[in-house]
This record gives structure tokens, C-alpha cells and sequence, in this order.
């Protein structure tokens, strides 16, 4: 059984990570509104971009980047969103274990995936097994803003626009993390170029009875100078909005794996003190039973 100086030892450096735990939960629990209103407020002029970027598509027949690259080149990017602090659970580890599974897919279908990462927490993990990384970004993973929005976004899209021969690539993929809400974050895989035309007219018609009218384009000055304005504003959409909700799944994350760790601090404090009571306890018994067991002896000999 452990001295009681062991246990006091114990309980004063586990009351002291309880401190640290309690602190991070109320700073995370502080943040989360904010990041949660930050992101839900992105997803509508997301959502639009995207949608007109699909219009455009499905309804112009066109062969530009935005929808397909003509030439035949198996590189493709893979971005993969981390967290730059730890203290978040499962978070970091679950988007690298996602992208490590979608690298390995794409050695199978025979492509050739370079791979792009935010994040310090990511980029330590692939710097310290020697993983080749195209690019990386840290520093505001928890309260990301528009300007690494742009940085990440024109470094993807050059690398998309770029052909073949001067090391281009063909796909571009995201790894993050969804929010969800507070207690459920996923992890999800956007193919985010080429943009992947769905056709719903069928589901519409089949709903309603009557073929829903498709609306007709005017492109001026011309359609592929719109589509070129276009494209680099929905990567940077996507991409902000891929950050904003990661941002809010890592703030959720980090409550949620505090607000445990905390809970298990106090169960464990708890259980210490039982033992250093019961060592005390134990202690006092002993002493009773020598003094005891001395005055009897005394007293034999006095006799």
C-alpha cells in the first residue's frame, strides 16, 4: 500500500491538471457560440456559389476547369484540416486517420495524391514520419480568418490550373471536420474540383407531376471570362467554410474532451482521498495496537 506522502503527491498534482482541465472547458464553452453563429453565418453564400456554380454547369454544356481538366493527369491534391492546439479529444487524430484512408484509396485507383495540410498538430504528425508535404499552414485553426482562407484557396487553385507538365493537379479534395452540433462533429471528404454536375430534374418531376422549367443563361462579357471569375470565388467559399466549421468542431471537441477529463480528475481525487484515509486510518489502528500491545507487556512484567 502507498505512504500517505505518496497519495497527499498524487492528489495535489491531479488537483492541479483538474485546474488546468476546468480552465480550458470554460475558455472552449466561452468560444463555442461564437464559432458555431461564424460558421452557420458562412454556409448561405457557400451554399449559393455553390449552387449557381452547378446552374452554370448543367445548363451550358462547357468544358471548362471548373467542371473537368481535359488533360489525363493522375495528381491530386489532398487538404487536411488539423487542429493547431491538442487538449481536443479525438479531433486531429480522426481527420488524419480519414485522410490517411482516402491517400490510401487513391494509391489504388492508381492516382497520385500530393498533400496539402493546416494545422500544426497535422503537420507535426507527417514532418516527424517524413511524409512529403506540398504545403502547410498553422497558427488560427480554432478562430480562422479570411486571409488564410485566401492563401490556402489561390495555392490549391494554381496547383489545379497548372497542367500536367508543370506539375498540376487534376482532383482537389478537403478533409474536415462537419459541426453538427454539440456533441456530434463528423468527419467528411469533399471533392471540391472538379465540380460534380447533379441533375435533379428527374427527382422534381417525379415529385411535382410536371418537368420543372430550366432557366436560361446569358453570359456577358463572355463564358469563360464569368466562369474564370467564378471559380477562384468558390474555392475560397468552400474553402472558408470547410475552415469556419472545422474551427467550431475543434471548439466543441476541446469542451467536450475537458469537460471528461475534468470529470475523471474529480472521480480520481475522490478515489485518492478514500485511500489516503483508509492509509490513515490504517496508520492510527497500528499505532493503537503497539501502544496497546507495549502497556499490556508492561503491565505482565510489573505482575
Amino acid at each position: 500500500m502507498a505512504s500517505q506522502l505518496a497519495y497527499k503527491a498524487r492528489i495535489a498534482s491531479t488537483s492541479s491538471l483538474e485546474k488546468i482541465f476546468n480552465a480550458q472547458e470554460m475558455i472552449a464553452s466561452s468560444r463555442i457560440a461564437k464559432a458555431r453563429n461564424v460558421a452557420l453565418a458562412a454556409k448561405p453564400y457557400s451554399d449559393a456559389i455553390f449552387d449557381a456554380v452547378q446552374a452554370l454547369a448543367q445548363h451550358t454544356h462547357i468544358s471548362h476547369p471548373i467542371v473537368r481538366k481535359d488533360e489525363d493527369n493522375p495528381r491530386v491534391a489532398v487538404l487536411a484540416l488539423t487542429a493547431d492546439r491538442g487538449m481536443a479529444g479525438a479531433y486531429t487524430s480522426s481527420i488524419i486517420r480519414e485522410t490517411e484512408s482516402l491517400l490510401a484509396k487513391l494509391d489504388d485507383k492508381g492516382k497520385k495524391p500530393e498533400l496539402y495540410v493546416y494545422g500544426r498538430r497535422g503537420v507535426t504528425y507527417y514532418k516527424y514520419r517524413g511524409r512529403d508535404v506540398r504545403g502547410t499552414w498553422e497558427g488560427s485553426s480554432d478562430a480562422p480568418g479570411v486571409e488564410v482562407a485566401e492563401e490556402i484557396s489561390k495555392a490549391l487553385l494554381d496547383a489545379y490550373m497548372k497542367p500536367a507538365d508543370e506539375g498540376g493537379v487534376s482532383e482537389l479534395y478537403v478533409v474536415f471536420t462537419e459541426f453538427v452540433n454539440m456533441v456530434v462533429q463528423k468527419v467528411r471528404i469533399l471533392r471540391m474540383l472538379p465540380v460534380e454536375i447533379v441533375s435533379v430534374e428527374g427527382e422534381q418531376a417525379e415529385a411535382s407531376g410536371v418537368p420543372e422549367a430550366q432557366p436560361l443563361y446569358t453570359f456577358e462579357p463572355s463564358r469563360d471570362e464569368v466562369l474564370d471569375r467564378v471559380l477562384p470565388k468558390y474555392v475560397q467559399s468552400r474553402i472558408h467554410e470547410c475552415l469556419l466549421t472545422s474551427a467550431a468542431s475543434e471548439t466543441a471537441s476541446r469542451q467536450n474532451a475537458m469537460h471528461t477529463a475534468t470529470d475523471n480528475a474529480r472521480n480520481l481525487i475522490d478515489e485518492l482521498t478514500r485511500k489516503l484515509n483508509a492509509t490513515r486510518q490504517a496508520a492510527i489502528t497500528q499505532e493503537l495496537t503497539e501502544i496497546i500491545g507495549s502497556a499490556d507487556a508492561l503491565n505482565n512484567e510489573k505482575e
